[in-house]
């Protein structure tokens, strides 16, 4: 597994893959190899979300004592992945950083406990999977606007939950990581 680090101890890994007559075999989690990378992650839950074209999810995460870490791939279609680092104590505190996930390139993007995660889809029917180390829990699961953060997200009329679009302005966040 290839490592790229990006902000403060997040990283993008490239994932062991082949592919032959019967079509492509990808590795999307390796314990031993995550922790050869210096990633030590215990998976507690897994799930993935299906998206249409100009979707924006997030940005989300869990406050403690509940906070987790995630690993985040693409196996069908292509999203737009979005990390903010909410780390008070972090080099890249509030800075965020992009990254395109796709079911042709094979990456993933490992996102350490205290950022705030999100994506764009940008083809229809994008097929995002996580794998995080604590499992959901409601009291506990908040996020940041998706347009306080700096970027340009690229789209006119993004598709947005209303739960998404109630949460706090970045610089309205008082950051307990």
């Amino acid at each position: 597994m290839q490592e790229i680090d990006i902000l403060n101890g997040a990283k993008i890994l490239t994932s062991p893959s082949s592919q032959d007559a019967r079509g492509s075999f990808v590795k999307t989690f390796h314990e031993s190899t995550l922790a050869a990378t210096g990633i030590h992650f215990t998976l507690r839950e897994s799930y993935f979300s299906l998206s249409k074209k100009d979707v924006i999810r997030g940005m989300h995460f869990q406050l403690p004592p509940h906070q987790h870490s995630k690993v985040v791939f693409c196996p069908q279609g292509a999203i737009l992945d979005v990390i903010v680092d909410l780390r008070k104590n972090s080099p890249t505190y509030r800075q965020f950083s992009t990254h395109e996930l796709s079911g042709t390139n094979n990456q993933a993007l490992y996102i350490p406990e205290g950022f705030a995660h999100g994506f764009k889809s940008l083809t229809d029917d994008a097929l995002t999977y996580y794998l995080v180390s604590s499992e959901y829990n409601k009291d506990h699961d908040t996020g940041i606007r998706y347009d306080s953060i700096g970027l340009n997200w690229g789209v006119d009329a993004p598709i947005l939950s209303a739960r998404d679009l109630s949460f706090m302005r970045l610089e309205d966040f008082d950051s307990p990581f």
